[in-house]
């Protein structure tokens, strides 16, 4: 989540897609009351539901941004126009905050140590070597702390808000799929649309209750097979979770069908209703063959590969995060030097299951790693190997093998393109709860007050 200093600067992109909104005007305290030619030590600039921001904290915000723009060689706007852009930002950030404390997210001091760990360590530091680096700046580390703990508070709002909701259908999987392989590419693999009717039978369930399953299930067969609406028996028969969508399971390929449904569906014509009740642990099934169609070329997805192995350290049970990321460093230096075979080192210090294996972990897709791991290893030349990298098992000393174009198919290429579009999804709607969210929000503008 934090690869470099969390800043101010990507906040300047206007809350991620959130529009800025233009202060009230000046109110009648200001237009009708004489300015003082003092300006008072610190006053309020912005009332957001039941918190107010301060004067002293936007201007403490406005030259932070100023200074991680120049760091970034990136023009500073001109004064109001910043000013109103980092004002609307801590708007922003206080609404999600109050919204977060509404629904209970708590981040304790642990949490928030662990992410300042990472971190320092994504930049090759130590904590207190950071901490050093961040007061040559004149950044605080109370303020630093505080926007991180903001940081992880608003993370964790979007992931139970957003995130977690975002749902991806099969049909939009194979869309993207056929997207990416053009137009052209002739189809091979069969996909099959299938809907069901479950009737559940429960743990430890008695002779009659099974006998009673079996015979609604019967029930509702019979129906169908007589031409019945088959939607309308789903949701009049089955216990399924999809019930209340007529029993639509969707397109699956093949390997995403349980083999109890597949060896029977593949005798079948599309819109016919396999001719028994099918019985599985779960209860008694009644399946019908929607449609079939052919999907998908000879090519799958070619993603980007990483034939990685690394040396995990875990961090806990008396190994300190000093003392993990300096055995890691003594190793590198010895396998750097000619001294140590990296493969050795890790079947005598890693406490991965990769151990045994020198540490390979063979070719690794994009999203097949935490995020820690993966923005290192992609940083890697053939043969390079990494600093310490700090994730949630540990401190990683990573060597990058080889690099190649790969194709997948099958579950990988599906599951790559569910991620894809997950992401897509999640960023958009995040975009559009932020809107609705500030759109909610009380707002009071007092700057041109407080300028006075």
């Amino acid at each position: 989540m934090f690869v470099k200093r969390a800043s101010l600067l990507a906040s300047l992109c206007l809350a991620a897609g959130v529009a800025v909104a233009q202060p009230a005007p000046v109110s009648a305290r200001a237009a009708g009351a004489p300015a003082s030619s003092a300006r008072p030590v610190d006053s309020i600039v912005a009332v957001v539901n039941d918190s107010v921001i301060t004067r002293k904290e936007l201007d403490t915000r406005i030259e932070e941004a100023k200074h991680q723009l120049t760091l970034a060689k990136r023009p500073i706007p001109d004064a109001d126009l910043l000013q109103r852009q980092v004002l609307e930002q801590m708007i922003v950030t206080q609404v999600q905050l109050q919204r977060a404390k509404e629904v209970g997210i708590v981040v304790k001091d642990a949490d928030v140590e662990q992410a300042l760990q990472r971190i320092a360590a994504d930049n090759r530091l130590s904590v207190a070597q950071y901490k050093a680096r961040l007061a040559q700046a004149g950044v605080p580390w109370d303020a630093f702390r505080k926007e991180v703990r903001e940081q992880i508070i608003m993370a964790r709002l979007r992931d139970r808000e957003v995130d977690s909701q975002v749902q991806v259908s099969d049909s939009e999987i194979n869309s993207y799929l056929a997207a990416q392989r053009g137009a052209t590419a002739a189809p091979t693999e069969t996909e099959y649309r299938l809907s069901e009717i479950l009737v559940k039978v429960p743990d430890g369930a008695s002779a009659d209750q099974v006998s009673a399953a079996q015979k609604k299930a019967a029930e509702a067969l019979d129906k169908a097979k007589a031409g019945g609406d088959f939607a309308a028996l789903a949701k009049q028969y089955s216990d399924a979770s999809d019930a209340a969508n007529g029993g639509d399971m969707g397109f699956r390929i093949p390997e995403r069908i349980p083999d109890l449904y597949l060896n029977q569906i593949q005798k079948l014509q599309p819109g016919t209703v396999v001719p028994q009740v099918l019985r599985s642990n779960n209860g008694f099934h009644v399946i019908k063959l929607v449609e079939s169609r052919k999907q998908g070329g000879d090519q799958g997805m070619t993603v980007p590969q990483i034939h990685a192995r690394h040396i995990l350290i875990p961090v806990g049970d008396g190994v300190s995060e000093e003392a993990a990321r300096k055995k890691l460093l003594d190793l590198k230096t010895k396998i750097e030097a000619g001294q140590l075979d990296f493969a050795v080192a890790a079947r005598e210090n890693s406490k991965d299951g990769s151990a045994s294996q020198g540490g390979d972990l063979g070719w690794i897709s994009p999203g097949e790693t935490v995020p820690a791991f993966e923005r290192a290893m992609s940083e890697l030349k053939d043969g390079q190997i990494s600093d310490p990298v700090r994730s949630e098992y540990g401190y990683h000393l990573i060597q990058a093998l080889g690099h190649r174009e790969s194709q997948v198919s099958g579950d990988q290429e599906r599951n790559l393109a569910m991620q894809e579009l997950r992401g897509r999804k999640a960023d958009q709607q995040y975009r559009d709860w932020l809107q609705q969210l500030r759109d909610s929000a009380y707002v009071d503008y007092r700057l041109s007050n407080a300028q006075q």
